[in-house]
């Protein structure tokens, strides 16, 4: 059997994600007979149904099904190689790092410091995303290397990465809380609390909704107008408003700070940024003993 072509891909998961001929035609900018016809002679090479067709709808068969969430990962391969291959040949190479805001554990600076020095390194371009948005990023081929945390960023297939630091968690109140004074609380303590429902976690992790936000930014906004508390890394603290507090928070799971790139890569500037953050991550933990 011939190889499927990428253009055959694309128009079948349109139409396996409108499940219409029209809405996917419209959303490919061509028309629908070709549409139909490409599809119908897709499942000719395969030989196999991939929409089970009715005079009023059209569904996936398992084959679509299988074939739907194939072919989204070789698109999503072909644009990632597209664009690395396109980075790779600027004039101007450059390390695209991302991160959340704060969300470096207090370490970037002296690590972007340390790199500078570094024989094989390279002009560092900091992408600053929304939260949760590290991980895609870095698929996409938008970034070579970005700080994830765990448990939270929890998906570690197609990465290499390195542990940088263990943080304990506290929480961040508005300063007028009925806890902002205690040493430290419980998560017991936080019961009935409105916690953040975080950006690309199934269901949120609180009791309340806290309307949408999707940076730093905008939560600690929120929990200085009392509409949440948050429960995150100890390291936010440095940055955090003269209108919050913060208090530690004794059984929290801890975070580790972990920095990630994707396992195919093996630049030498990446490379060693890695080895300068790991040696900065081991520093600071050093001294926080």
């Amino acid at each position: 059997m011939d190889r499927l072509e990428t253009r055959e891909l694309a128009y079948f998961v349109a139409v396996a994600e409108e499940l219409h001929f029209g809405r996917a035609a419209e959303k490919l900018g061509i028309a629908q007979p070709p549409l139909s016809r490409a599809i119908r002679q897709l499942e000719r090479r395969l030989g196999v149904t991939l929409l089970a067709r009715t005079s009023r709808r059209i569904a996936l068969t398992p084959a679509g099904e299988v074939l739907r969430d194939e072919a989204r990962r070789v698109l999503d391969a072909v644009s990632t190689a597209t664009l690395r291959t396109r980075r790779a040949g600027r004039a101007d190479p450059r390390l695209i790092a991302v991160m959340k805001p704060g969300g470096d554990g207090g370490l970037m600076a002296e690590i972007l410091s340390r790199y500078e020095k570094e024989p094989e390194a390279l002009p560092v371009e900091m992408l600053v995303c929304g939260i949760g948005e590290q991980e895609g990023l870095l698929r996409a081929g938008r970034a070579d290397v970005g700080f994830l945390h765990r448990p939270h960023d929890s998906d570690p297939a197609g990465f290499d990465s390195v542990d940088l630091l263990v943080e304990r968690q506290i929480a961040v109140l508005p300063m007028g809380h009925r806890l902002a004074a205690r040493p430290s609380v419980r998560l017991a303590d936080l019961a009935g609390e409105p916690h953040p429902n975080w950006p690309g976690r199934d269901g949120g992790s609180g009791s309340g909704d806290c309307g949408d936000f999707h940076d730093g930014s905008q939560l600690m906004q929120l929990i200085a107008l009392g509409r949440a508390v948050a429960v995150l890394p100890e390291s936010v603290r440095s940055n955090l408003r003269q209108d919050l507090a913060s208090v530690p928070v004794l059984d929290a799971e801890p975070t580790t700070l972990v920095l990630a790139w994707p396992e195919a890569n093996r630049s030498r500037a990446l490379a060693a940024f890695v080895r300068t953050a790991t040696d900065v991550a081991e520093k600071a933990a050093y001294e926080l003993r």
